[in-house]
């Protein structure tokens, strides 16, 4: 039974239509605020944290919530800094999709902005190229938070993907274990308006920043002009 309420439950989340341009632009948009409202605050996400990430992704209103299973499905997006080694400006995205699944009695739902940075060019590469298990195919913590928190412990250090979530205002460090991200190619031919595979727009380059995607690659140059990871 719990299988079937699953398996129904993901079908569901699935089966939502491929959005329209615009549509694309308003998530583009909302992930340019989100990232602006979380960069803003010092408190947040420590400036040598993200001195030494390659890529963010950025999910906002990622939905959770169900009646008996619980699950979640979000789209988003993943920009990375230019340049073979990720060494250059903040540059074009690619869009996202975040799944997960879990049991519990769970009745209702909530909104939640997610972030992630990708801290090495090994966790870049294998989610552009393909669905990613986090906590499996990429090893994945929740992120230190704090003006002087530092990322130099044992989980910080070791992890290639560093998580983070906001809601109700309240920012926080949590896992995503168990959870997919995969390139979400039908979102970027509606971004773009023509097929393309996330890692040509990640790292050849092919195609310019869509308009809308202003704010969140202007919030991200300002607040961290250059990697610092020493890669």
């Amino acid at each position: 039974m719990k299988r079937t309420f699953i398996a129904l439950g993901l079908v569901a989340f699935m089966a939502l239509p491929v959005p329209a341009a615009d549509s694309i632009c308003d998530r583009v948009e909302s992930a340019g605020l989100v990232a602006k409202e979380i960069m803003d605050i010092p408190d947040d996400i420590p400036q040598n944290v993200i001195d030494k990430a390659d890529c963010v992704v950025v999910m906002p209103s990622v939905i959770k919530g169900a009646f008996i299973v619980g699950a979640s499905y979000g789209r988003g997006l993943m920009t990375c800094r230019g340049g073979e080694n990720f060494q250059g400006p903040w540059g074009a995205p690619t869009m996202m999709a975040l799944e997960g699944g879990s049991f519990g009695f769970q009745i209702g739902g909530q909104a939640t902005d997610f972030v992630l940075l990708l801290m090495n060019s090994r966790a870049a590469s294998s989610i552009l190229s393909s669905k990613v298990k986090l906590g499996g195919d990429a090893s994945i913590a929740g992120g230190p938070v704090g003006r002087t928190a530092s990322a130099e412990t044992d989980v910080t250090m070791r992890a290639e993907v560093l998580s983070y979530s906001r809601n109700r205002g309240v920012f926080l460090g949590v896992s995503l274990t168990g959870s997919t991200l995969r390139a979400d190619n039908d979102g970027n031919e509606a971004l773009y308006g023509k097929p393309l595979d996330a890692k040509d727009i990640v790292l050849k380059g092919v195609v310019p920043a869509p308009a809308c995607a202003a704010t969140l690659l202007a919030t991200l140059n300002k607040h961290s002009p250059k990697n610092l990871s020493g890669d």
